[in-house]
């Protein structure tokens, strides 16, 4: 029988912001039913950290290895290399965290790109799901994802913010839709992408630090947290916090290939 409990699929635990507490915050991811914790890195600066933390919870926290798109600059190269060297040394669950952002900064826009298609490669290369960031480039992102089709990519967008409409274009390329405390924001249209799709198609995350939902809003997000974004979806497909659970946990396992 499945025991259901929480899977955080996208959390930066390794970040500044938890080094006074990092031990307290995933103690009380665990008492809070969330017994898992993947961590996507950002750059060569985030490796160590991220990889530390691997190491001190084996059954908890597990690593994945990327570039950030925000983290693409003229040395982008150099920054793969050094993450194909740590495909190649260690244990890791996923490519990202990857993608293309255009908030930000337009300036390395080809770059990013280039940087995507490489990691979507390694994707394909070492078999594992890519996570992908998409902030005002969902097209850009979908364009390229395209020419993938039919060739075993598996995934996730994370922190997803996109319609039903992009939704669908997400979920017809095979890949999952990563719901976080956005979910719970007014005026954010996620509740309406949750309802039209069956829970196969999510899994749930917290890109902690970021993005605390309702009621922890503006406050310094936490793996424990995700009991909120769970409950919100059980509110809106009109079914059980443990039923939301068992069905995105078991998406989640099976998609980075866990125990």
């Amino acid at each position: 029988m499945f025991m259901s409990f929480l899977i955080d699929t996208h959390a930066h635990l390794y970040l500044p912001e938890f080094d006074a507490d990092r031990d307290k915050i995933v103690e009380t991811a665990l008492q809070s039913g969330v017994k898992k914790i993947l961590l996507p890195n950002i750059d060569s600066s985030s490796i160590e950290g991220m990889n530390m933390l691997a190491v001190k919870f084996p059954d908890v926290c597990y690593p994945m290895m990327g570039l950030h798109p925000t983290s693409v600059k003229d040395n982008y190269k150099d920054e793969l290399t050094m993450i194909r060297e740590e495909l190649n040394k260690g244990k890791y669950y996923g490519i990202g965290e990857t993608g293309i952002d255009l908030y930000w900064d337009k300036t390395y826009f080809k770059e990013q790109c280039s940087a995507f298609s490489e990691q979507v490669e390694l994707a394909l290369q070492y078999m594992l799901p890519l996570v992908i960031h998409a902030r005002e480039s969902f097209a850009e992102i979908i364009d390229i994802l395209s020419g993938y089709r039919n060739k075993g990519l598996t995934g996730v967008f994370h922190a997803f913010t996109g319609n039903t409409e992009i939704a669908e274009k997400v979920v017809d390329l095979g890949l999952k839709l990563g719901i976080g405390g956005i979910l719970t924001y007014k005026n954010s249209g996620l509740p309406d992408v949750v309802s039209f799709f069956d829970l196969q198609h999510f899994v749930l995350e917290t890109d902690s630090p970021f993005l605390a939902p309702v009621p922890m809003r503006g406050k310094r997000n936490e793996s424990s947290y995700l009991d909120y974004v769970a409950g919100f979806v059980a509110q809106i497909k009109n079914t059980s916090k443990a039923t939301v659970a068992e069905i995105t946990t078991k998406n989640a396992l099976q998609l980075f290939g866990l125990q």
